[in-house]
């Protein structure tokens, strides 16, 4: 173990840590290694065309796509924060990252889950406007309201992650350094503290029923507004255009928060680390692999371009939205 030591004692401080990854047989780890990094590709490139889908099919400008063009994003580099690491990791014969490495990491983890969840919440609001309120749509949904959120999702976020990474930075580690995860997570790195992680866990408390929670709650009571909206008149049409609207959105955020607060708002005494991983792997591998299937599939709109892109039909390429 790689220690640095304190020039006032004897206390040595931990200058890299070493990462378990994941509870898998040694036997096991070529199978788990090519599907692993499969599951990463489709990522990358299942959200990359749907960037490319929205930025040259001037149908697409719309505020729904471009949140989802930032969704897309923020999932591509979310998974891009843990994944490669723990592919090299699952290859090496000593699954080590340096200090500042492990930080780095838990900044950018934090900061592309946070955006993704403020994502999840814009989109949310967008398909509020749009059934609740549809005559008023362009009124409300304006570019300046619209670039507006994004920023204030973005900068919110950045705030969010660097305030969790200064907090961390300022505890002492030493004699463990072993964390029984596949990346640095937040809750992991505090059980291996040993100074008083008091200020840490109350921000993360606080910070997370604003980052996690009261975004849930938002997103509950938009639909809420939605279904009361469609039953005070119902029709076939107005059914199907919620579901057609909103079934891509629900479903992303049944995996998203489904996940994320099942493993940090809930009770956690009796989970063991095989569950916490395997919930990890479940919003940090699989969710943002399968929202451009998901969006895709169900997505009329993203369905004729992919098509128009398929024929080599001419669409007009445009940087903004």
């Amino acid at each position: 173990m790689k220690e640095a030591h304190d020039e006032k004692g004897n206390q040595t401080f931990t200058a890299e840590f070493l990462l378990l990854g994941l509870p898998i047989q040694p036997e096991m780890k070529a199978p788990f290694y090519a599907l692993f990094l499969a599951m990463y590709l489709t990522t990358v490139l299942g959200n990359m065309l749907i960037i490319l889908l929205i930025h040259v099919d001037s149908h697409l400008h719309t505020p729904m796509y471009l949140f989802l063009s930032n969704l897309s994003f923020s999932d591509m580099c979310f998974s891009s924060v843990t994944i490669p690491k723990l592919l090299v990791n699952m290859q090496s014969k000593k699954p080590a990252i340096p200090y500042p490495g492990c930080l780095a990491q838990m900044y950018f983890f934090l900061f592309f889950g946070d955006l993704e969840s403020l994502l999840l919440v814009a989109m949310a609001y967008d398909r509020y406007v749009a059934i609740c309120h549809p005559l008023h749509y362009t009124v409300i949904m304006r570019p300046k309201l619209c670039s507006s959120l994004m920023v204030l999702s973005w900068v919110f976020t950045a705030f969010h992650a660097l305030l969790h990474t200064l907090l961390m930075s300022r505890l002492s580690f030493c004699a463990n350094n072993i964390i029984p995860h596949f990346f640095c997570d937040t809750s992991a790195l505090l059980k291996l503290a040993c100074s008083d992680t008091q200020t840490n866990e109350l921000a993360i408390f606080v910070m997370g029923v604003l980052l996690l929670l009261v975004p849930f709650l938002i997103i509950i009571t938009s639909y809420a507004r939605i279904l009361f909206s469609i039953l005070r008149v119902p029709s076939v049409r107005g059914i199907h255009k919620a579901f057609s609207t909103c079934g891509s959105h629900l479903t992303v955020v049944s995996l998203f928060y489904g996940t994320v607060i099942g493993l940090y708002l809930c009770p956690s005494a009796n989970n063991s680390i095989i569950k916490e991983t395997v919930m990890s792997v479940m919003y940090t591998v699989v969710t943002p692999m399968l929202n451009p299937f998901i969006y895709s599939l169900r997505n009329q709109d993203m369905k004729k371009a992919f098509k128009k892109l398929l024929q080599g039909r001419k669409l007009p390429f445009s940087l903004g939205l």
